[in-house]
C-alpha cells in the first residue's frame, strides 16, 4: 500500500488530484442536470442535442489552442483560468434556471463557453502530471489520478441524481459552478519548477511544433488513429443505441447498473495498474482495448443482466489499463515543454469523430437496424485494436524517460 500512495508524498500531486477529483464531482452532475434542464423547457430531443453539440463543437475548436497556451504559460495558471470561465458560465445558467429566465439560445451560448474552457483545461491538467512527481512514481501517479477521478464520476452521478430528483436542475448546475470555483482555487496551489523560454514563437509555429512531436513517433499517431474510431463507436454508437435497446429489452434500470459496473470496473483496474509490472505496458493497454467488443456483442446475443454488468465490468478494467499505460507513456517520451501540445493533437484525432457518429448513428440503425449496428461496433473495436497490436511501433514502447530539457 505504502508504494500505490507515494504520489501522495509530494504537495503538487496532492494539491492537483483534489482539484482534479473537485471538478469531476461536479461535472459528473452537470450532464444530467443540463439534460432535465433543456427537456423541462422544451420537451425537444432536438433541443438538446444542439445544446450538447454547441459544447463538443466548441471544445474540438479550441483544443488545439488550448495545447498552445499550455505549453506557454504555467500550467496551474491556466488551469485556474479555465475554472473560473467556467465557474462563471455554469453559475449563470444555474441563475437561469432557477429563476425560470432560461432559454435555449442562452443554454447553447454558454454551453459553447464551457465547452471553449474545457478545451484549455484538458491539455493542461493531462500533462501537468508529470511536473507533479518524480520520473519512478508516474505510473502509481497516473493510477491514483485516474482512481480519484473514476470515483468522483461515480459519487458525482449518483449525489446529482439525488441532487436534481428533490431539488431540480438548477441546484445541480449550481453545484457544478462551486466545483469549478473550489477547483480553482486548489489548483492555484500546485506549485512546480519549470523554465519556459526566453523568446516565444507565434502560436502557429508551436502549433507546428506540436505537430511535428506528434507526428514524429508512429507509435502516438496510430494509437490516436485507432481511438477516432474506438471513441466514435463507443459514444456515437454504444452510448446512444445502448438506452434505445434497454427500453425494449433489459430495462432502464439495468442500463444504469450496466454502467456502474463499467466505472466501478475502472476503479479496480486502477488498482491493477499500480500492482502490475510488465516491460511494455502500452502494447498490454491497447490489448485490452479488444475487451470493449464484449459489451455490445453481449448486448446482441444474449443480454442478460448479469452478464451484461460482467461484461461491462470487464470493460472498465481493461480500459483502464490503457489509460494508464498511454498517460504514463505520453509523458515518458514527450518532452515536458512540448508535451499539452502533443495531448491537445491526441485529443482532437480521438473527439473529432464523435459528433458525426452522434448525427450517423441514427440513420445508420434505422436502415441496417440495432443489432446490426451494435456488431459493426463490436467490429470496430476488434479492428482497431488488431490495427494497434500490428504495429511493430506500439509493440516496442518501453517507458525509459527522456531528458525533459526545454528545446
Amino acid at each position: 500500500m505504502g508504494d500505490m500512495l507515494a504520489p501522495l508524498a509530494h504537495p503538487a500531486f496532492r494539491w492537483l488530484l483534489l482539484a482534479r477529483v473537485t471538478s469531476v464531482t461536479g461535472n459528473a452532475m452537470a450532464p444530467i442536470a443540463l439534460a432535465f434542464a433543456v427537456l423541462d423547457l422544451t420537451s425537444s430531443v432536438t433541443s438538446l442535442g444542439i445544446v450538447v453539440a454547441s459544447r463538443s463543437l466548441t471544445n474540438v475548436v479550441f483544443l488545439l489552442w488550448g495545447g498552445v497556451v499550455a505549453d506557454r504559460l504555467p500550467r496551474h495558471f491556466v488551469l485556474v483560468g479555465s475554472c473560473a470561465v467556467s465557474a462563471v458560465s455554469q453559475a449563470l445558467i444555474a441563475t437561469l434556471v432557477l429563476t425560470g429566465s432560461v432559454s435555449v439560445p442562452w443554454f447553447v451560448v454558454l454551453s459553447a463557453v464551457n465547452g471553449m474552457s474545457s478545451a484549455f483545461s484538458l491539455p493542461a491538467s493531462s500533462a501537468l502530471v508529470s511536473q507533479t512527481v518524480p520520473v519512478d512514481v508516474r505510473l502509481r501517479a497516473n493510477a491514483v489520478l485516474r482512481l480519484g477521478v473514476n470515483s468522483a464520476n461515480i459519487a458525482g452521478a449518483s449525489l446529482g441524481g439525488l441532487l436534481i430528483a428533490f431539488t431540480g436542475p438548477g441546484w445541480g448546475l449550481a453545484i457544478d459552478a462551486l466545483s469549478f470555483a473550489l477547483a480553482g482555487v486548489f489548483f492555484a496551489f500546485v506549485r512546480v519548477s519549470g523554465t519556459r523560454p526566453a523568446h516565444k514563437p507565434s502560436a502557429l509555429s508551436e502549433l507546428r511544433t506540436g505537430w511535428t512531436e506528434f507526428v514524429s513517433r508512429e507509435w502516438v499517431w496510430v494509437v490516436v488513429l485507432a481511438f477516432t474510431f474506438v471513441n466514435a463507436a463507443h459514444v456515437g454508437g454504444l452510448m446512444i443505441l445502448g438506452p434505445v435497446l434497454a427500453d425494449t429489452t433489459f430495462g432502464r434500470e439495468t442500463w444504469g447498473f450496466v454502467l456502474a459496473s463499467q466505472t466501478a470496473g475502472m476503479v479496480a483496474g486502477a488498482f491493477v495498474a499500480m500492482k502490475i509490472a510488465v516491460r511494455r505496458p502500452l502494447l498490454l493497454g491497447v490489448a485490452c482495448v479488444g475487451a470493449f467488443a464484449g459489451l455490445p456483442l453481449v448486448m446482441v446475443v444474449h443480454p442478460e443482466p448479469w452478464l451484461l454488468m460482467v461484461t461491462a465490468f470487464a470493460c472498465g478494467l481493461g480500459l483502464e489499463q490503457f489509460g494508464v499505460a498511454w498517460e504514463t507513456s505520453l509523458q515518458h517520451h514527450v518532452p515536458q515543454d512540448k508535451l499539452a501540445r502533443v495531448y491537445s493533437y491526441d485529443m482532437l484525432g480521438s473527439f473529432v469523430a464523435i459528433p458525426l457518429a452522434q448525427l450517423v448513428v441514427g440513420p445508420v440503425s434505422h436502415a441496417a437496424g440495432i443489432s446490426a449496428t451494435l456488431l459493426g461496433c463490436a467490429a470496430i473495436y476488434l479492428l482497431a485494436t488488431a490495427g494497434m497490436v500490428a504495429s511493430r511501433s506500439v509493440r516496442s514502447v518501453e517507458n525509459v524517460p527522456v531528458l525533459q530539457q526545454v528545446r
